[in-house]
Parts: structure tokens; sequence; C-alpha cells
């Protein structure tokens, strides 16, 4: 059951206020509570319920070990996001989706790779024996790929889910994601079609306060995963620790025999 307290902060932050009528996708229909004065207004017990099963589903994800890709490239989430998404040590993308992020991984990678080598060269000298032009040009590329890459720099391999501010403006994440059966958490607005979203968060897309107490909760379910996976590593060393300290009694004794 929806929590009470839960469903008045996401009142007080503006998450159950939909798009004009007219704009609706039908498919949304089970996750809006009324009409007024022209917008819809989502019910935000199923908000909550729904939220509470895509954390608990990222929170396992995270404490997998495994990489959660936010993505949000509107003006009012930008910033948002990177901020909370940096807060878990997650990658995310807040500027134009590059093509082929996903369905292309291997070339995005090599990309990422010419920012190492452009700060290599800085570092061994290389970077010295350029001309005026070429060192310019290198730090125009490296300024680009930053802008546009340098917040997925450490994402090494496929991200196991991806959150999604806007599935509507996202478009071609979720189509890549779909394409490669990569999870997909999202925030739905009534405008938007849920239907190949995995974890529906039926709210409010385009308000910041909405956007903020959503992707905060989000983020707060990430970083209980990394906490457990932490917490869980630190038990298994202790476990091994008699174990290891044996094997290493043993072996000493062995050597005082021969």
């Amino acid at each position: 059951m929806a929590n009470n307290t839960e469903v008045k902060s996401l009142l007080d932050a503006g998450v159950h206020f939909g798009h004009l009528t007219r704009k609706w996708d039908p498919n949304m229909a089970p996750y809006i509570y009324m009409e007024r004065n022209g917008i819809h207004i989502i019910n935000l017990y199923k908000t909550s319920a729904k939220l509470d099963e895509a954390t608990e589903a990222l929170r396992k994800i995270a404490a997998s070990g495994r990489k959660i890709l936010f993505v949000a490239t509107k003006k009012q989430a930008k910033d948002i996001v990177a901020q909370h998404a940096s807060d878990c040590n997650m990658p995310y993308i807040t500027e134009r989706w590059p093509g082929g992020m996903l369905t292309n991984f291997v070339t995005i990678r090599k990309a990422v790779k010419k920012m190492a080598l452009v700060d290599r060269m800085k570092k061994d000298g290389r970077y010295e024996t350029l001309s005026k032009k070429e060192r310019l040009q290198v730090d125009r590329m490296r300024a680009k790929l930053e802008k546009n890459l340098g917040s997925i720099s450490d994402m090494t391999r496929m991200p196991a889910a991806l959150f999604i501010v806007d599935t509507v403006r996202e478009h071609i994440a979720v189509k890549e994601a779909l394409k490669l059966g990569i999870p997909i958490f999202a925030m739905v607005d009534t405008n938007a079609n849920p239907r190949d979203i995995d974890y529906v968060i039926p709210s409010n897309d385009d308000a910041s306060k909405s956007i903020d107490i959503i992707v905060k909760r989000v983020a707060d379910a990430v970083n209980e995963g990394l906490q457990d996976r932490k917490a869980e590593k630190n038990a298994e060393e202790q476990a091994d620790a008699p174990k290891a300290e044996k094997s290493k009694a043993a072996a000493k004794a062995k050597d005082e025999e021969e």
C-alpha cells in the first residue's frame, strides 16, 4: 500500500500534473486519476507503488555491480540528473543522445578512448611536439568529446539498465534499448506510451521539482544497492580471513617439518 507521507511529498512537488487532455496517450489511462481544467491528473498512489517497484529493482541491479545509464537531455532535467547520477557514481547522458550509443557501443568506446589518448599525450610530452594549429584541433576535439561523452568515460561495458526522463523526447534511446533487450526505467507522462517501458513511473516529466523528487529517489536506491554490495564484500573478506590464516599456518608448519 502506498505511503501517505510519500504521496503528499509527490503532490507538493507537482508530480500529479499531466499534459493537456488532447495530447494524451490512451495507454496511460490506467494511471490517470481525473481531468481538471483540460489537464490530466496522475494517480499518485499508483505513482508511489510503481516508484517503489522500480527503485527496488534498481537497488538489486546496483548491488550486482552493474551500471545504470541515466538519460535526460531536456533543459529542466539536465542539471538535476547529472547531479544525482554523479552522487551515485553512475554514467549519464545529458547532452544530445549519440546515435548508436548502445547499438554501436564499440564505436562510442573508441571515441571515449580518444579523450584518454589526448590526456596521455599531454602527460608524456607528445602534445608539445604538435604545431599550434594541431594542438588547437586536438583541444577542440577533446572538448567536444568531453561535453558529449565525458559522463560515460568510465562505462566500459553496456549498461544493465536505462533510467530515462521523458520517453517521448528520448525515443531514440528507448528504441536502442528495446532492440538490445536492455530494461528501461522511466518517468512517463500522460502524453507517452508506457507499453515499451519495463518499469513505468507515471509522473510529470516537465517540472523541475517533480523530476528532482523522482530522480533523487532513484539515486538513493542505487546508493543503497552499492552499500549492500560493499557490505557483502566485507562480509566475504571477513569469512575468508580465518581460512587464509589457517592455510598460512599449515604452510608454515609444513616448511618447519621439512
